[in-house]
């Protein structure tokens, strides 16, 4: 990034330089701690124990509109969710009611959640059900946009050699769809943290037995979306270092936590999130998906101002972690994810891919290119969706 960030569609863009290679704690860290960009950013009281995911709020969503920038720029969605749950739901009706207020979105990729499983039949294969949804929530949507072109489906990689009918069983339910194999393994000593609906045991990633499935991922055309947070990064880059074939993104900027405990040690954990990450990068078979910023884990806490957040106020909180991850990985390991309807709690979609091009405003036209589509569709191998043209510079 350059001088040109400072401002985008002639706007200013609160806080963008460029990408700074100093080991020192960004200037910006003082967020949500400070006042900056708005006076709607108000101080106030953390909630130190927040739960996981955020409830959505159509009303308070539909008090903040934006024109959209950029609109021909083409996007594929590296990370999002459908789901079907007796309380709540997310269908493709749903996902393409936002990606029609105007973004290019040319692909998703649909990130398992643990929605649709078989009721009944072997607890292996009770997953393919899931496979089976988005699937059909692909086939439904049809038009020009390729919902659920790519899907990432759980399988318990715990079970060793015994997950291979699994993964077997949901490529070919998938009809050409599966991508690869998430498990969360986010995990904290703490247990008054609730950093993910999911609550697996300590060690995953080191686990023989998880290890053992793992190594067959590879060997399926599979890749592995790892969500886990800040201080589990180090076990991530021995299960990379130990597996250099196959290719790993890191979900959600690597969780770096500012609730319980952290909460008021953003510069603190800024610094510790940043040495792992660049120990991390050193693997070139790990990528890394920016966004996921909507939870309460990262502690920015949009859903309690009065009204949502602006594009200019999410660029400004979230560029000292997306300046720090196009540093250490380059746009070329990089993809931008909604992680809709989970981020939704906190702000508007379009507003969301506004602000991500306000991250990107000063990138190079490949630079840019690579993190709203070429590198999803390279690291999901999206045959269908060819890679972007190079846009015009702005």
């Amino acid at each position: 990034m350059n001088a040109a960030a400072e401002q985008f569609d002639g706007q200013p863009t609160p806080g963008a330089a460029q990408i700074r290679h100093a080991k020192t704690a960004h200037p910006n860290l003082a967020y949500p701690e400070t006042v900056i960009a708005s006076p709607d950013f108000l101080p106030r009281q953390p909630d130190p124990s927040p739960a996981p995911h955020t409830p959505v709020r159509p009303d308070w969503l539909a008090l903040r509109r934006e024109d959209i920038l950029d609109p021909g720029l083409p996007i594929i969605d590296a990370h999002h969710h459908l789901w079907e749950f007796p309380e709540k739901s997310y269908g493709c009706s749903d996902l393409l009611a936002d990606i029609g207020q105007g973004h290019n979105i040319t692909a998703t990729v649909f990130i398992e959640c643990k929605t649709g499983y078989r009721t009944s039949g072997a607890e292996s294969l009770r997953p393919v059900g899931e496979i089976e949804f988005a699937r059909s929530q692909g086939e439904r949507a049809g038009g020009a946009i390729d919902i659920c072109a790519g899907i990432v489906g759980y399988a318990d990689l715990r079970l060793g050699a015994a997950v291979v009918p699994a993964l077997q069983a949901q490529q070919a339910a998938a009809g050409g769809r599966l991508r690869g194999i998430r498990n969360i393994t986010v995990w904290h000593a703490d247990p008054s943290l609730r950093l993910s609906a999911s609550r697996p045991p300590a060690g995953v990633l080191s686990d023989p037995m998880f290890r053992m499935g793992f190594r067959h991922l590879a060997p399926m055309g599979l890749s592995f979306d790892a969500w886990l947070v800040h201080t589990q990064l180090d076990e991530l880059r021995a299960l990379a270092l130990d597996f250099p074939g196959t290719p790993i993104v890191l979900n959600h900027l690597g969780g770096p936590i500012a609730i319980g405990p952290y909460t008021g040690r953003r510069q603190d954990v800024f610094m510790a999130w940043r040495g792992a990450l660049e120990r991390l990068a050193g693997c070139p078979n790990v990528f890394m998906k920016i966004g996921g910023f909507g939870m309460p884990l990262f502690g920015f806490e949009f859903h309690r101002l009065p009204v949502p957040p602006s594009s200019v106020q999410i660029a400004a909180a979230v560029r000292p972690y997306a300046e720090t991850c196009l540093e250490l990985f380059g746009a070329g390991r990089c993809m931008f994810e909604s992680n809709f309807p989970v981020d939704k709690g906190s702000f508007d979609y379009s507003i969301l891919w506004n602000a991500f091009k306000r991250l990107a405003a000063g990138a190079s036209a490949t630079e840019t290119a690579s993190l709203f589509h070429d590198t999803a569709a390279d690291f999901y191998g999206l045959a269908g969706d060819q890679r972007s043209p190079v846009p015009a510079a702005r």
